[in-house]
């Protein structure tokens, strides 16, 4: 018996394959209950004094610039903007495009990042999507008051009229009327279907009376079911799979408007490409500059960690480079064409009257995301915010830099005309600034911030198997926690001693 105990061979050493935990997207193991309340006490609780600090002075810069200039722009005419016969695009198609492209971070969020199943998302999805359409709504005042008539404006849609007046189908002018409208009320569904079991849930919390029926009927009798989330959830992905061709079609139509013309600056096919990613670009910069104020403002840092920002200041990165490659290709394509007239017009944006603004763009747009590069720059919030700043700045300045600077200098030397802004343009867009702010705050105040369900989806327990893996754990593994930048909030630990 001994000698066979002896003989008998070693076991062989059980070997464990290490596996690297992900990142928590809801810090301090928070419950469904936690989130409930703190999204609903957003809309529900008194709104902090800093909120009213923001409100009030976007309120009025709305009242002045949007509401006064555009009633000053009417009663007097559009002369008063300081276009000339040549510089007919100024700060009024400037400020379009720039607002257009603002939305385009929304539905990329919702939609594509939905689709790759990125649950990141789920925290600032319901923003950026609040954004997309408050942008939009700021961009279509400047081509619906260029007109010079803007009762008028009508004409654009193809409605039969007693004049015998049609559309010119052919004109990318008119593309852009049918590419922004489709891509508003498809933005404006997608958000709206998206905050329906959340307004149902604002809902039953509200005491009997005018909140409580407001909300009742926003939430088209949600009681959450299995049916009704069944089909919530199939709409989504088609409303979804329906939104994402939107982000590739509406800025490449936005830049047919320079790109189908024989204007040199303009005539160029890496428009298309170049307009897209430099909307995603400047709408990931705008998510960021409202989302990190608000962030601290309702004390939302467990569900808007650092690995969301940190994902956001990626795409940054990314998109600021394809951006920054689009700038030098045009200046590589202008000067290696032999072109004289495509020289010539680049040549004037690097050392004409405007070079101080060509010379911001590359700065804003190309040299600042670089730091990016570096991780404790993406978990300085005060770095994310200013180079986000940086970036709207800049993205303003690359359409002043297309649309000014271009046709300045056209094919005639008697056509030159140098441009310069007037008072009443300078007030408009700042009031559409004002505008854009006041209805995000009137959104944070009045409805979900973050989407509750989705959130909710993102924590273990929502997990089937979450029980399976408690009770039954995988020894053949070895867990390894993430990397996580945060530390427990001295607000947090309030909130856990409640």
């Amino acid at each position: 018996m001994a000698s066979t105990t002896q003989n008998a061979p070693a076991t062989t050493p059980e070997i464990k394959l290490p596996v690297l935990q992900r990142e928590k997207l809801i810090l301090n193991q928070r419950s469904y209950h936690w989130i409930t309340d703190r999204i609903c006490s957003v809309v529900e609780n008194k709104q902090p004094l800093l909120w009213w600090l923001l409100f009030i002075p976007s309120a009025l810069m709305a009242l002045i610039g949007v509401v006064g200039g555009l009633t000053y722009l009417v009663s007097t005419g559009v002369g008063v903007w300081g276009m000339t016969n040549r510089v007919f695009w100024g700060w009024d198609i400037t400020n379009f495009v720039f607002w257009i492209g603002i939305g385009h971070a929304g539905t990329l969020i919702s939609a594509v990042l939905f689709l790759t199943r990125q649950n990141w998302r789920t925290s600032i999805n319901r923003a950026a999507e609040a954004m997309t359409i408050f942008a939009v709504c700021c961009a279509g005042i400047f081509p619906a008051f260029h007109v010079g008539r803007v009762w008028f404006a009508w004409f654009l849609a193809p409605v039969p009229n007693a004049n015998g007046i049609w559309q010119n189908f052919k004109s990318p002018l008119l593309w852009d009327v049918f590419a922004v409208s489709t891509y508003f009320t498809a933005s404006v569904i997608f958000w709206y279907l998206g905050m329906v079991p959340d307004l149902a849930t604002i809902r039953d919390r509200c005491k009997p009376g005018l909140r409580k029926l407001l909300y009742g009927i926003f939430s088209l009798g949600w009681r959450g079911g299995n049916r009704q989330w069944s089909h919530y959830e199939m709409a989504y992905l088609l409303l979804a799979s329906l939104s994402t061709p939107l982000v590739l079609s509406v800025h490449s139509v936005v830049s047919f408007d320079f790109a189908t013309s024989v204007v040199p600056g303009w005539h160029t096919t890496i428009f298309p490409p170049y307009f897209v990613a430099g909307a995603i670009f400047g709408g990931f910069a705008m998510v960021l500059t409202i989302m990190i104020p608000a962030r601290y403002i309702y004390g939302l840092q467990d569900m808007i960690t650092m690995k969301h920002i940190d994902n956001m200041a990626k795409i940054i990165l990314l998109t600021g480079t394809i951006v920054g490659y689009a700038y030098l290709m045009e200046l590589f394509v202008a000067f290696y064409s032999g072109a004289i007239y495509e020289m010539s017009a680049f040549k004037y944006r690097l050392a004409g009257p405007h070079w101080w603004a060509y010379a911001a763009m590359m700065s804003c747009n190309v040299l600042s995301p670089q730091i990016f590069w570096f991780k404790w720059c993406r978990e300085n919030l005060w770095v994310v915010m200013i180079v986000a700043m940086f970036v709207n700045a800049g993205m303003w300045f690359e359409r002043f830099v297309i649309i000014v600077t271009t046709l300045e200098r056209m094919f005639l030397p008697g056509d030159w005309k140098t441009y310069s802004p007037s008072g009443v343009e300078m007030m408009i867009f700042v009031g559409t600034i004002g505008m854009f702010l006041a209805l995000f705050l009137l959104f944070l105040r009045f409805l979900p911030c973050i989407n509750i369900a989705e959130v909710k989806w993102t924590l273990l327990e929502s997990d089937p198997h979450f029980d399976d893996k408690e009770h039954h754990p995988d020894h053949g593994i070895v867990a390894s926690a993430a990397y996580q930048h945060e530390v427990a909030t001295s607000y947090g630990n309030a909130a856990d001693a409640k």
